[in-house]
C-alpha cells in the first residue's frame, strides 16, 4: 500500500478542517443544557449560552481551512498552530461547560427569573442535565487540534498552489504584456509595430 500522495494530503486536511467547524458550529446552535427549577419549571440553555465563544472559534476554523487551499509551505505550518489554538480554546470552553453546567447556563434561569449572582441562580437550581451536544463539541474539538498537528506533519509533502495565486509573476523581458500594449497605445504609439 503506496503512501497517499501530497494532493490527497491536502485535501483531507482541507476536508476534515471544514466538516469540523462546521461541527461546531452546529453543536453552538443545539440545546446543551437541561434545567430543571425548585418551582418545576424547566429551561433550556443552547450552546449560544452556555459555550458562546464556540461560534467564533468555528467561523475562526472555517477561515484557516479555506487559506489552507491557497497557503505556501511555511503559512501551512502557521496555520496548522492555528488551529491547534482555536481547537483548543474551544475544548477549554467545552469543558467549562461540562464540568459547571448551571454556571454556564446562568443567564437562561436570569432571564427567566430575574434573579442574578451565582449563588442565588444555583439555589433555584434542583438539576442542570447535560445534552449530547457538548459532548459531540468535546470532540470536535478534540478531533481539530489532531488536525492541526497533521497539517504540521504533513505540510511539506503538498503540492504548491497555482501559479494564478502568487503575488509576482515572471515574465521575459522580450514579451510585452497587455499592459504593456494599452500603455504604448496610451503613448500614441502602436503597439504591432514591434
Amino acid at each position: 500500500m503506496s503512501a497517499p500522495s501530497g494532493r490527497r494530503l491536502k485535501s483531507l486536511a482541507i476536508l476534515a478542517g471544514l466538516v469540523i467547524c462546521a461541527v461546531l458550529l452546529l453543536t453552538w446552535t443545539q440545546v446543551w443544557v437541561m434545567i430543571q427549577l425548585t418551582d418545576g419549571s424547566q429551561l433550556e440553555a443552547a450552546g449560544e449560552v452556555a459555550a458562546p465563544a464556540i461560534a467564533a472559534l468555528g467561523l475562526a476554523g472555517l477561515a484557516a481551512a479555506a487559506a489552507l487551499s491557497l497557503a505556501g509551505p511555511v503559512f501551512r505550518r502557521i496555520l496548522g498552530v492555528l488551529q491547534i489554538a482555536v481547537s483548543g480554546t474551544a475544548l477549554i470552553a467545552t469543558i467549562a461547560t461540562i464540568s459547571d453546567p448551571i454556571t454556564a447556563s446562568a443567564a437562561v434561569v436570569t432571564d427567566a427569573t430575574g434573579v442574578s449572582g451565582a449563588e442565588s441562580v444555583a439555589s433555584l437550581v434542583s438539576a442542570a442535565t447535560l445534552t449530547a451536544w457538548p459532548f459531540v463539541a468535546l470532540v470536535a474539538a478534540v478531533l481539530g487540534a489532531l488536525l492541526g498537528v497533521f497539517i504540521i506533519v504533513t505540510a511539506s509533502r503538498w503540492p504548491g498552489s497555482g501559479r494564478k495565486y502568487q503575488s509576482v509573476r515572471l515574465q521575459n523581458a522580450d514579451e510585452n504584456s497587455a499592459v504593456d500594449d494599452w500603455d504604448a497605445l496610451s503613448d500614441g504609439q502602436d503597439p504591432t509595430d514591434r
